[in-house]
């Protein structure tokens, strides 16, 4: 082997020899495999000893320095990368001064060598032409080779720091925007959670029920969390300026950024509608309770103007003309409160009338209509008296704890023209003397004892009655105004030729909705009027007829793209001019969607008022009946936008739950380190829960009219739930948790949005797994119970082989003999 080496090998194999204590038999080259290690092999040392080998100590004991120089710059850098990041602010600051300290140490560090090295070259002189002449050829090459490993070990250094000041720059960068994104983060919260408060505290002003004392004060709330909301809206413009600009600057995580600058824009938008559609609410019912004041003040003076009235005074002609005159001036003055229609106030002030407000208002209205008939019985007293000159026999006033006996007079036209125009105008209540006070605690007891709960309830029980005669009204309207005249000959030619086979489509199966009403569940609503009780298990016995809007919802998005497409058409004109609606069809379609929701408000009045009252359980199960149905139809609609899933997601059983959520997706466990800043950047996803499994969706932008109401999902992802496990707490966010799958060999960190969401679905995923475990138990003990009985037989059998060949070879010993 020796004699076939060729000399420069044989030279090479010695230097190599020489480098080692021991016999070498063996060199690997090892080549790095991932990014970060051919990063930091490209600031590693890359000569081997065979190039400073024999050379003089100083230039050996360099190049070991320049080697030791590259490993440690290797291992700073492993280090930064493989380092678990903090995850609080004072802790990132900490570690990136520590950082950058340790940066310009080994920067000095590399000053020195390169010092070091720089001063051994110009010691080291490359000889000229002629001394080379005259030196002797090997020491010439000795020279000449020291100087140029030098060079060579400088120009490693050079790239060294070259390469490290690179990847140190990028690294900085990377730790600089996990910072900003980390402060960006903590105001973002910050803000989220000052909204969430807000948006608490006026959904705390709901309730629009209470006297107009309590009104008024909810009003007053309202205007300092407007105060509030404008300092909150400020910061959060303040906070979307940060996010532009972290975006501009080409931050790593900037679909994040601009997701949470988008929520902030979102969540300015809820609070402000939310505060201005609850001042106009407040507004409007604080006019209502005007309204009413007005008309109790109305009540006042006639009480008072029929005690005066009483008095034995009218001995004249002109006494009874007055009298007679105040009279006529109070009725024309009480005829707006008299002739109020509560359908017509709740349609002037666009809001939902309370039943107290209904039943004040009607109670008031009783006690005016009550005034009025005495009034024009005096009247005709009255106009007796200026004919004959007699005295008005005296009515009898009805009894009232109000009615006050004054002595003096109280109502006079003037007075109550100006009073009452002016209050009509203004909606401005004046103080009318002591009467009012006099009157308001006896007032007061009075409609307390009018608005017992049984008279409640039977308003809501008869606006549930009536609203479902209007709406069965409505769809057979609909149905013969629309639907029949598609196949009336003489519409034909409005029709364009494409809607006229689309007509099961359009108006889906709104017939058998309309059927239902018609034949069955309108009339069993009618017999509980007589029967409150009954109000619960008419809902509850048609459980399953209710399933039909499940279908019609799910028809929908198709009905109204048919609709958006041919509204302007002459056929659907014609069709609302004969009816006389004043809406178009589009509106009518969406009352059964309507109607769903409509029963939901009403059967939590009536359980409101019904509570501890005979068939109050069976109300509140149709509640749960009508939630649930909701729910139902709300999910069905986001599973049928759902697209590339390939198999029949039925199969996949009931759907729980759905909704959206920020997911960060993992392969392996462990802490976050500087490689993994992917994991930084959440994906956007849309989450089905079935008994089955967990479907992972994204839900597409599309820029058509109704896509925020009917959303459009593609399908990415499906865990099986007899795979999944959760864990419920992740450091850094209460909203998050974490859903494995496979013994962790995925691991998806779900955040929801609010903490709310998250416990709902950790109780759903819960009770999922509790019932797989469950069915594993009792097939385990099946297959346990299938064995155990295998057994028993087979030892029966093997018993009775027993005993045959027993009584076999007794029968065979008997013959024997």
């Amino acid at each position: 082997m020796a004699e076939a080496t060729p000399p420069r090998g044989k030279m090479r194999f010695r230097r190599n020899a020489a480098s080692f204590p021991g016999n070498l038999h063996l060199v690997l080259v090892l080549r790095p495999t991932s990014f970060l290690q051919r990063t930091f092999t490209d600031i590693g040392f890359r000569f081997s000893q065979e190039d400073f080998i024999l050379k003089l100590p100083a230039i050996e004991n360099f190049a070991l320095t320049v080697k030791d120089m590259a490993q440690m710059l290797q291992s700073f850098g492993t280090e930064l990368a493989e380092t678990e990041l903090p995850d609080d602010i004072p802790a990132i600051e900490e570690i990136l001064a520590i950082r950058a300290e340790r940066y310009h140490l080994l920067k000095k560090d590399i000053t020195t060598v390169t010092k070091e090295g720089k001063i051994l070259l110009t010691n080291l002189e490359v000889p000229d032409a002629e001394d080379a002449v005259s030196s002797r050829l090997e020491n010439h090459q000795q020279i000449c080779g020291d100087w140029q490993t030098i060079n060579k070990l400088l120009t490693q250094v050079h790239d060294m720091e070259i390469a490290f000041d690179g990847f140190w720059e990028k690294h900085q960068l990377k730790m600089e925007q996990y910072l900003q994104l980390w402060k960006f983060e903590q105001d973002f919260q910050e803000l989220v959670s000052e909204a969430e408060l807000l948006l608490n505290q006026q959904a705390e002003l709901a309730d629009v029920t209470g006297n107009i004392a309590q009104v008024k004060q909810k009003i007053k709330k309202l205007e300092n969390l407007d105060e509030n909301s404008q300092d909150l809206l400020a910061k959060a413009q303040f906070v979307i300026l940060h996010g532009h600009r972290l975006a501009a600057s080409h931050h790593y995580a900037l679909d994040l950024i601009c997701q949470r600058c988008n929520e902030l824009r979102y969540l300015s938008d809820i609070l402000v509608n939310e505060i201005k559609t609850k001042r106009i609410q407040l507004s409007r019912t604080f006019k209502m309770h005007k309204i009413l004041q007005q008309a109790h003040q109305c009540c006042d003076e006639g009480e008072c103007l029929l005690a005066n009235q009483e008095i034995n005074k009218f001995q004249s002609k002109k006494d009874a003309q007055k009298a007679l005159q105040d009279m006529e001036t109070f009725l024309e003055m009480a005829a707006p409160f008299i002739n109020y229609d509560p359908e017509a106030l709740q349609y002037e002030f666009d809001m939902i009338l309370s039943p107290e407000l209904k039943v004040q208002m009607q109670t008031i209205q009783l006690k005016l209509e009550n005034l009025r008939s005495i009034f024009e019985n005096q009247q005709a007293g009255f106009r007796n008296l200026t004919d004959k000159h007699v005295r008005p026999i005296p009515s009898v006033v009805p009894a009232s704890d109000s009615l006050i006996r004054s002595r003096e007079p109280f109502f006079s036209p003037e007075q109550g023209r100006k009073t009452w125009r002016q209050n009509q105008s203004n909606i401005k209540i004046e103080v009318v003397h002591d009467c009012q006070e006099k009157r308001s605690s006896a007032q007061s007891s009075s409609l307390d004892n009018d608005n017992s709960l049984d008279i409640l309830k039977n308003h809501v029980l008869n606006e549930l009655v009536q609203t479902e005669k209007v709406y069965v009204r409505e769809l057979f309207a609909v149905l013969l105004g629309y639907r029949e005249e598609m196949d009336n000959p003489e519409m034909f030619d409005l029709i364009p030729p494409l809607l006229r086979n689309k007509k099961d489509v359009l108006f889906g199966n709104m017939a058998e909705i309309y059927e239902f009403h018609s034949n069955i569940f309108m009339s069993s609503l009618e017999d509980c009027v007589v029967a409150p009780e009954r109000v619960g298990p008419c809902f509850l016995e048609r459980k399953d007829d209710f399933q039909m809007y499940a279908k019609y919802c799910q028809n929908k998005p198709k009905s109204e793209a048919i609709w958006k497409k041919y509204s302007e058409c002459a056929f659907f004109q014609e069709c609302q001019r004969k009816l006389k609606h004043r809406l178009g069809l589009d509106s009518y379609l969406l009352k059964p969607v309507q109607r769903i929701t409509k029963y939901q408000l009403l059967l939590k009045e009536l359980l409101k008022y019904s509570k501890d009252c005979e068939g109050s359980v069976q109300l509140k199960e149709a509640l749960d009946m009508i939630l649930d149905l909701l729910k139902s139809v709300n999910d069905s609609m986001h599973q049928i936008a759902i697209n590339g899933y390939i198999g029949n997601l039925n199969e996949l059983g009931k759907m729980i739950t759905q909704g959206a959520f920020s997911v960060w997706i993992g392969h392996k466990k462990g802490a976050t380190k500087m490689k993994d800043f992917a994991r930084f950047k959440p994906m956007q996803r849309h989450l089905f829960l079935y008994e089955k499994a967990i479907v992972f969706c994204k839900r597409r932008v599309e820029s058509r009219e109704g896509s925020d109401r009917y959303p459009s999902y593609s399908f990415k992802h499906c865990l099986k739930m007899d795979e999944v496990g959760i864990t419920e707490y992740v450091k850094g966010d209460d909203r998050k948790f974490e859903i494995w799958y496979a013994g962790k060999e995925e691991v998806y960190i779900v955040q929801a949005s609010n903490v709310d969401v998250k416990m709902m679905w950790l109780k759903e995923i819960r009770s999922i797994l509790l019932k797989q475990q469950e069915l594993m138990t009792v097939k385990k003990q099946e297959q346990h119970n299938q064995l155990t009985e295998q057994n028993l037989s087979s030892q029966r059998n093997e018993g009775r082989c027993r005993r045959w060949l027993s009584y076999f070879n007794e029968a065979t010993l008997l013959n024997g003999k």
